[in-house]
């Protein structure tokens, strides 16, 4: 029954040690861990843990040693050093995925693509090679109207011209086709 007490005693006196030490090196402890993490939540974290080992080891504050601050301070330093290094070694943490995000995406059959590249190579080079160029700076190269005259040196308004008649004859070539203009060339001529 003594012992019983005696340890009550001994567990009233260190939660009264680590009151009076949060109260007095509470402030300095959160700034200096808040310093060190840049994180205040992470930094309050450490400070618990900071004062739970105080209180694990009383004997420490009390032996007139160096000073309380300083190990407290130490402490924490450790503590901050110790969880950086176990982050490090372990993998990336990565979120959560959504089944449906998670989920591969669905591509379309690259043959289709296929055709309608080669329609597409095979309808310029029906048109005249003053057309196709224009076609090709423009809507492949993406230049601008003013660069792709600069690029084949011609005023910009034979540029435009020329775009408006290959356009037209793109147009009237494909819709009279049996099934109609390729998604590639519909892109340019529509």
């Amino acid at each position: 029954m003594s012992q019983l007490r005696s340890r009550a005693r001994q567990s009233t006196s260190d939660e009264a040690l680590v009151r009076a030490l949060y109260e007095e090196h509470g402030r300095a402890l959160l700034a200096y861990a808040t310093r060190l993490t840049g994180d205040r939540a992470a930094a309050e974290d450490v400070v618990q843990e900071t004062l739970i080992r105080a209180w694990r080891h009383p004997e420490v504050l009390t032996n007139g040693k160096g000073s309380v601050r300083g190990w407290l301070l130490t402490v924490t330093r450790n503590i901050v050093t110790d969880r950086y290094r176990a982050k490090a070694s372990r993998p990336t943490e990565v979120a959560e995925v959504s089944e449906t995000a998670a989920a591969p995406s669905v591509q379309r059959d690259h043959a289709e693509q296929i055709v309608d590249s080669m329609v597409l190579m095979e309808a310029l080079d029906q048109l005249s090679p003053d057309h196709r160029d224009v076609l090709v700076e423009i809507y492949y190269r993406g230049h601008t109207v003013t660069e792709t005259a600069g690029r084949l040196g011609i005023p910009e308004g034979t540029v435009k011209s020329r775009a408006h008649y290959a356009l037209k004859a793109l147009r009237e070539k494909y819709a009279r086709r049996p099934g109609g203009t390729p998604a590639r060339l519909q892109e340019v001529v529509v």
